[in-house]
């Protein structure tokens, strides 16, 4: 089998994950509705940030799942017949207007996931900003490379898969991905450290929701990255199968985002309160009541005592309990 047949079935194939994975994420998006219209007031604001950003990304997305089924069906049925066939009628119209619009909507799409996993980074670590610096500056690259490889892949007589728009997309991903990795494993190794210290102040059973499989994948958006990785590996070797692994990665940068968003609401994911709760919980240190010989009686405040002060404490009420009694002698 040729290198062009190998492409074309993976399009195709690539087309119909499209279309299962973007039901999965439909199905996330009105959970994630749901929780927003039944749940009250309270964080109101954040709520209504979650819708749009949501709404934003499903946008996007469904611009390149429309765009790749269109030119699918356009060059498999309308231009069957096209001189040199299906590879042919590739090169003359990979730069057509509506897969320009669809490159276009991919880079926003990645960078709305990468930020929003940059976020939960910072929200893991504490709130603590040196840990965001570099995938900060990394996210920058990744939108600047992007908007290049819209503008050189979408010129006339250019290729999305060929010469120097193929070549900035490499970069473009490897720089994306590499965003993915080095977040992602921060927030892995954040979990794995705390979690030892949330299952001694939560429990076992209360704290697997925060330091669980689910949680680490979730949060990590492990999908998004290893689909990443994958197709990074692809296009490096300048195989055909590239276009699957592009369309489900596409797919999970919109899925993975959504799923974390999705646990925010429901109260599943990590917070600023989930931190604070497992490093910062202590016991307010009791106040020993002050002793007035002329009160019948006093009550000490249970606190850190030795032996020696409770010892202490005995002989002084003592000495209350003998003063009272002479004075009613």
């Amino acid at each position: 089998m040729d290198e062009n047949a190998v492409f074309q079935h993976s399009y195709y194939i690539g087309n119909n994950f499209n279309c299962i994975l973007y039901g999965i994420e439909l199905v996330l998006y009105f959970a994630s509705l749901r929780c927003i219209l039944k749940a009250q007031k309270t964080g109101s604001k954040m709520k209504m940030f979650f819708a749009i950003f949501s709404t934003i990304m499903l946008f996007l997305v469904t611009i390149q799942v429309a765009v790749q089924s269109v030119f699918g069906e356009i060059m498999w049925i309308s231009n069957a017949s096209y001189p040199g066939g299906s590879e042919a009628y590739l090169a003359a119209f990979a730069s057509i207007w509506y897969q320009t619009m669809g490159s276009g909507a991919t880079v926003l799409l990645t960078v709305f996931s990468d930020t929003l996993l940059i976020y939960r980074c910072y929200v893991v670590w504490g709130s603590w900003k040196p840990i965001i610096i570099f995938p900060v500056i990394l996210d920058i690259a990744s939108l600047v490379l992007g908007t290049l490889v819209c503008y050189y892949s979408g010129i006339p007589n250019s290729d999305f898969f060929a010469g120097l728009a193929s070549r900035l997309n490499l970069s473009w991903r490897c720089v994306a991905i590499g965003l993915n990795v080095v977040v992602s494993s921060l927030i892995c190794f954040r979990i794995l450290y705390v979690s030892k210290e949330m299952r001694d102040v939560f429990g076992k059973e209360a704290a697997q929701r925060y330091t669980g499989a689910v949680s680490i994948v979730t949060e990590s958006a492990l999908p998004y990255t290893l689909s990443g990785i994958a197709y990074v590996v692809t296009v490096g070797l300048n195989s055909p199968l590239a276009i699957f692994f592009l369309s489900v990665y596409v797919m999970f940068t919109c899925i993975s985002p959504q799923m974390i968003i999705l646990r925010v609401l429901m109260g599943r994911a990590w917070s600023k309160d989930t931190l604070c709760a497992s490093t910062r919980m202590s016991f307010a240190e009791p106040e020993l009541a002050p002793l007035h010989a002329s009160s019948p009686s006093t009550t000490i405040a249970l606190g850190d005592l030795t032996k020696k002060d409770v010892n202490k404490s005995h002989s002084t009420m003592y000495m209350i309990s003998t003063t009272d009694n002479s004075s009613q002698v």
